[in-house]
């Protein structure tokens, strides 16, 4: 008997022997589901992430940092401190450019969302052409803004433009559109909606679409009428969309327009559409004040975030709780 438990335990031993013994394969352990989506993640977003950081992160630093400087268009550096900070407080024309740009971003964000969110309605429609109408309606947005000024300063042109050639022909006095202080910035504001309602009617469709077809066949089947439809389903349903694009458009307000500005009015008249952005541009490299420029950049930008934070937080971000 004991001859045979002896045999057992060196069968034992032999049988559990590979079990123990490394792996000498020389192969890498694979990674796991999670660690290989990471990866994916991480390679999809790089080219984005380095654009940003060499584009927009690194450039804002430096900006920053130039705003403590007095800055020649020769080359030279001061160390200034707050100086530059102390000038922008006591410029009164970079305050009325502030003035001027909250009016642009009052009127035109508004106008911009509900047209375009009126068009995205429409074309969602099953129209004969309906492709043909959303191709149109985005046309502008390609478009370059040099161009888009070029084009309406021709339109809007206070001797020949078509504009007042159509209303002379209809009996009516031609008005200087760009000519005037109460008219130029409503033109202005008016360009702006025709070029950017194309882009953000697209997003608001693509926000349409994904609204589930079966709520509007129950609402029908209920006897809902389209006003009650768009207040019950689609608006709640539309918040993440209409937060994306009520952010996207304001910051687009503040930081964009600079080459319609510069072509359509160079900031006239009697400075009536120099926005901040293009004051900036102006004291940059029109004056060389590369220093104040900076200074009066990273405050706007300042500006930005905090309107993008209150915009945070008084719509919860999109989300579609209402008080949770």
């Amino acid at each position: 008997m004991s001859g045979v438990a002896a045999q057992e335990r060196r069968r034992g031993t032999t049988v559990a022997a590979p079990a123990q013994s490394p792996d000498t394969s020389g192969r890498r352990p694979r990674l796991s589901r999670k660690h290989r989506e990471w990866l994916a993640a991480g390679l999809f977003l790089a080219p984005d992430v380095l654009g940003l950081l060499v584009f927009v992160a690194i450039p804002m630093v430096l900006s920053i940092g130039l705003s403590f400087f007095q800055v020649s268009g020769f080359g030279s550096y001061e160390w200034i401190g707050l100086g530059n900070y102390r000038r922008m407080v006591n410029d009164p024309l970079f305050w009325d450019s502030m003035k001027i740009t909250g009016l642009y971003v009052v009127f035109l964000v508004p106008i911009l969302f509900c047209v375009s969110l009126g068009l995205g309605l429409l074309v969602r429609q099953k129209l004969p052409g309906v492709g043909v109408y959303r191709t149109m309606l985005f046309m502008p947005y390609v478009i370059s803004l040099v161009v888009v000024g070029v084009l309406w300063k021709f339109l809007l042109d206070e001797q020949t433009g078509v504009v007042n050639r159509a209303m002379r022909a209809a009996g009516l006095d031609g008005e200087p559109w760009l000519g005037s202080p109460s008219l130029a910035l409503g033109c202005v504001i008016a360009v702006m909606v025709w070029v950017m309602m194309g882009y953000y009617m697209i997003i608001f469709l693509a926000g349409l679409q994904e609204i589930p077809q079966e709520y509007y066949e129950a609402a029908k089947l209920d006897g809902a009428g389209p006003w009650t439809t768009f207040r019950t389903i689609t608006w709640p349903l539309l918040r993440p969309t209409s937060f994306f694009v009520l952010l996207m458009s304001t910051v687009a307000a503040i930081t964009g327009g600079l080459d319609l500005i510069f072509v359509l009015t160079n900031g006239g008249p009697a400075n009536g559409t120099s926005l901040a952005i293009f004051y900036i541009y102006q004291q940059a490299f029109g004056f060389g004040e590369y220093g104040y420029a900076s200074a009066m950049g990273s405050f706007l930008v300042l500006i930005m975030v905090l309107i993008s934070a209150v915009l945070f937080t008084f719509t919860r971000g999109g989300r579609f709780d209402d008080g949770e």
